[in-house]
């Protein structure tokens, strides 16, 4: 590749084939691309076997690929005008995902798309290439300049066919797409051995789980209770104490914490950790599963608070494994003691009497020890990820105007 270092003068990009030159034509989104029509308003039903029905949720919001997690076909009459074809972009219109987009592909099979989404089939240039300047950070300021309402946020069909889209010879089109195509074809690899990483660790707690020889104990037999101090995000800053806000059991963390990533300069009236401590939020508003999200705390002499509640786990017990089989095997067990509609809450006094199952000492020390290494993997193969997704945004702001 060739470097334009006079990218500023010139209709080019940055970051070149060295075999292409000449500058690129602006034109809009609606010279290139016909229909901009709307989707099929019907409901969904249980999948059929054939009739694919793609909504805005169906669109992964990381890869703008159709997920398969759930499945449904478009209830009442099928007509061909809201089939998805070859080289046709589909584009979010309304609510907080406007401007996602998705480019079809044969293996998704026979789909129609849903009302909020916007139909364009790309013509004469490569659909991948243009569907990828449908991720560039130009792009995603206009779609923040043209969605905003008074309301919700949207942008319709005719405002979706004046973005300005540069265009060059299908040749240079057609390599910079194959380039593009592959490091999206890596990322989704990427993402996949994750999650069958995921699926592994889970299935090896369960198996041994399933083994094992179980004892019963109740959650007050595990250690001493404790509450902690007040902590908001107000009280958050750049530098100063270590921190943990009880939301970040949700969105931070995962069952063991052995980096802490924010910080305070409150120091009064707060609760430090202890090494092995296990702590848990203590309200939601999304549903009672998802609020047994215990963590353990690796590290000691965090400051702790906000909506949680911990228990000093006793030396009986590994604090590691309890945290693993409550998340991957109790949850479920847990979440019928909490209480409440629009707010869940969950306390100490809630679950003191809950019966667990466990294993003997020996038994949680090798699961754990099994169950952190298979975190030191994924997290390997994360940190990966985000190198591939940081080469692709590299790229994207490189090879487009």
């Amino acid at each position: 590749m060739t470097i334009n270092n006079e990218h500023n003068k010139l209709n080019v990009p940055n970051l070149r084939f060295k075999e292409f030159q000449g500058e690129w034509e602006k034109t809009k989104f609606g010279d290139i691309a016909t229909g901009f029509d709307y989707g099929m308003n019907a409901a969904a039903k249980n999948y059929d076997g054939v009739n694919k029905y793609i909504r805005i949720t169906d669109i992964d919001e990381a890869s703008s690929t159709y997920t398969d997690k759930d499945i449904v076909s478009p209830d009442g009459v099928l007509t061909d005008n809201y089939l998805v074809n070859n080289r046709d972009i589909l584009l979010a219109r309304t609510g907080a995902s406007t401007g996602k987009s998705y480019l079809y592909k044969k293996s998704d099979g026979k789909l129609y798309y849903a009302g909020f989404l916007i139909r364009a089939n790309v013509t004469t240039h490569d659909p991948y290439f243009v569907f990828s300047q449908l991720h560039t950070h130009r792009y995603w300021r206009w779609v923040s300049i043209m969605s905003a309402r008074s309301g919700q946020p949207g942008i319709n069909s005719q405002e979706y066919s004046s973005f300005p889209i540069y265009t060059t010879s299908i040749e240079e089109e057609r390599k910079i797409a194959k380039l593009l195509s592959l490091l999206d074809e890596r990322i989704a690899t990427q993402s996949k051995i994750i999650e069958d990483l995921k699926k592994l660790k889970c299935a090896i707690i369960e198996k041994h789980y399933r083994q094992a020889k179980l004892h019963k104990y109740k959650i007050c037999d595990l250690g001493v209770p404790f509450s902690v101090g007040s902590l908001s995000k107000e009280d958050l800053s750049e530098e100063g104490h270590e921190c943990i806000l009880y939301g970040e059991l949700f969105t931070t963390y995962d069952c063991v914490i052995n980096e802490v990533k924010s910080h305070t300069n409150k120091i009064v009236n707060t609760t430090l950790s202890q090494k092995g401590d296990l702590l848990f939020p203590s309200s939601t508003t999304v549903d009672a599963v998802s609020l047994i999200s215990p963590s353990v705390i690796d590290i000691p002499n965090v400051i702790l608070g906000g909506d949680m509640f911990g228990i000093h786990i006793d030396k009986k017990f590994n604090a590691y494994y309890l945290s693993y089989y409550i998340n991957l095997i109790a949850r479920k067990k847990l979440a019928i003691y909490a209480k409440g509609s629009t707010i869940i809450h969950l306390h100490y006094k809630d679950i003191a009497k809950a019966q667990l199952l466990l294993p003997d000492l020996c038994e949680q020390d090798k699961i754990a020890k099994c169950m952190m290494a298979e975190d030191a993997k994924i997290k390997l193969e994360e940190q990966l990820l985000t190198k591939l997704e940081k080469q692709k945004q590299y790229l994207l702001r490189q090879m487009f105007i």
